[in-house]
């Protein structure tokens, strides 16, 4: 689970921090960095994913496209250096050994894992510049020395007055010099190879892999809804970046017998109960199912009753807003417990009461499935039904952390939103959410104003 993000000089933002919880939301205006937080983060991911071991970030892939690295560069300044970190608090204790001394002894060991790493432009392209991993009370690192441009491997104590007995073997030969960062998050195979004792690098970064792993994504853009579906009896591992494999990953989870349950030792639902459960209690629908046309004809439909005694429908013949968070509700619960989502603008095409009912959709997520939510949004609904549920002490304040995101100068800045243990937001930006008191006083007064006339 992601604990935080820190980087500098992409795009729009000169720097920024954004520490996570649970639920993590970000509002704010058109254009002003908000999307560039999950391009970043969806950056890092589609680097992981990439085959090629020679790019520092992969700017084009499948979950974003990003241009050169000009284009991502802050104020297409090439001679800055973007530097990240990101933490993240592990499900079970991490630890390492030195393999080099006679009886394994650990070297290292936490609950989080922390990356850092700096990338410059070289030659009109990414290159990773240093890179660094903290476990613990130690961090091992790979950085340039200064005068030249080799690298050199090492390992620190990050705390004030703490102290290591740990370093690095040289294996016995010629000190050949080490390359730099492999994909801005690996180091180099020769170091291992050059070391007698750095085997263990290779378990920080799968620790790393894993967690990037773990996350998902859907975007604001979705498919629309079909009348059939052609299932290939296979399991997808989301539902796709449009909603594209939400049926998909319905049947999957049907067939598999997979089940769900609202709170610990509630009582457990088939997956396509807890979806249907879901969209009624948003209000969208009555019953929802998926079936099979035919027995054996692998082609199915969605089907829907409205309101209860009505005929049942396909998903195509009702209002447009049901299939649109179809992917929504169906991938929160999809994912494996202990993931990270992120949902761009998931209230799109709802009405407000539907709205605000997503925010209790989320709520059990990340509460009862360990789900994290990243979420950017535009819904007052959304947040004002979080501040009502926190007041209620359903959710606790620590869990949801609220920002605000502007960017007056072309620079974008997040402003982290203080609710106290009632939900109140203690510094509420100007005009956050629109300015309906000034819409509502300027239109009574153009309306005495207007009847004056007829005086």
């Amino acid at each position: 689970m992601l604990s935080s993000l820190r980087f500098s000089n992409f795009k729009s933002w000169a720097t920024v921090h954004l520490p996570c919880a649970p639920i993590t939301g970000v509002f704010g205006t058109n254009s002003s960095g908000k999307t560039s937080l999950i391009q970043f983060l969806l950056m890092l991911k589609q680097t992981k994913d990439a085959t090629d071991r020679a790019i520092a970030l992969e700017l084009n892939g499948d979950l974003v496209r990003l241009g050169t690295a000009n284009d991502v560069i802050h104020k297409h300044d090439a001679s800055s250096v973007i530097s990240w970190s990101a933490n993240f608090k592990l499900d079970s204790e991490l630890s390492v050994s030195d393999p080099s001394q006679k009886k394994s002894s650990v070297i290292a060991r936490g609950r989080s894992l922390g990356i850092k790493g700096e990338i410059g432009i070289h030659g009109g392209s990414p290159t990773a510049t240093s890179l660094s991993y903290r476990l613990g009370e130690l961090a091992f690192s790979l950085v340039t020395r200064r005068g030249d441009n080799q690298f050199a491997l090492e390992a620190k104590t990050v705390e004030e007055h703490a102290q290591t007995d740990f370093s690095f073997l040289r294996t016995k030969g010629r000190p050949w010099q080490l390359p730099g960062p492999v994909k801005s998050y690996a180091f180099p195979d020769q170091a291992r190879t050059y070391f007698q004792n750095a085997g263990f690098l290779a378990d920080l970064e799968a620790t790393y892999e894993k967690q990037v792993d773990k996350i998902f994504y859907l975007g604001p853009l979705r498919e629309f809804p079909q009348r059939d579906y052609l299932w290939a009896r296979s399991r997808p591992t989301d539902v796709g970046q449009r909603g594209e494999k939400t049926i998909d990953a319905i049947l999957a989870a049907t067939i598999g017998g997979e089940t769900r349950n609202l709170k610990p030792k509630a009582h457990l639902k088939p997956f396509q109960s807890m979806i249907a459960y879901w969209l009624r209690e948003m209000g969208l629908i009555d019953s929802f199912s998926v079936v099979e046309i035919a027995p054996g004809s692998n082609r199915w439909q969605a089907k829907v009753r409205t309101r209860p005694g009505s005929s049942e429908v396909l998903l195509t013949d009702v209002g447009f807003g049901v299939s649109q968070v179809l992917p929504v509700i169906t991938l929160l619960q999809y994912v494996p417990e202990g993931s990270t989502v992120i949902l761009e603008q998931p209230e799109i095409h709802l009405h407000p009461l539907a709205q605000a009912g997503l925010a209790d959709v989320i709520i059990q997520a990340a509460i009862h499935r360990r789900v994290q939510v990243i979420l950017e949004s535009h819904s007052e609904h959304l947040l004002l039904r979080l501040q009502r549920r926190i007041a209620e002490e359903a959710i606790s304040p620590g869990e949801v952390k609220l920002y605000f995101c502007d960017a007056p100068k072309g620079v974008s800045s997040l402003t982290p939103l203080q609710m106290d243990m009632y939900g109140n937001i203690q510094n509420w930006p100007d005009r956050f959410m629109g300015d309906a008191f000034n819409e509502v006083a300027t239109a009574e007064l153009t309306r005495i104003e207007r009847q004056k006339q007829f005086k």
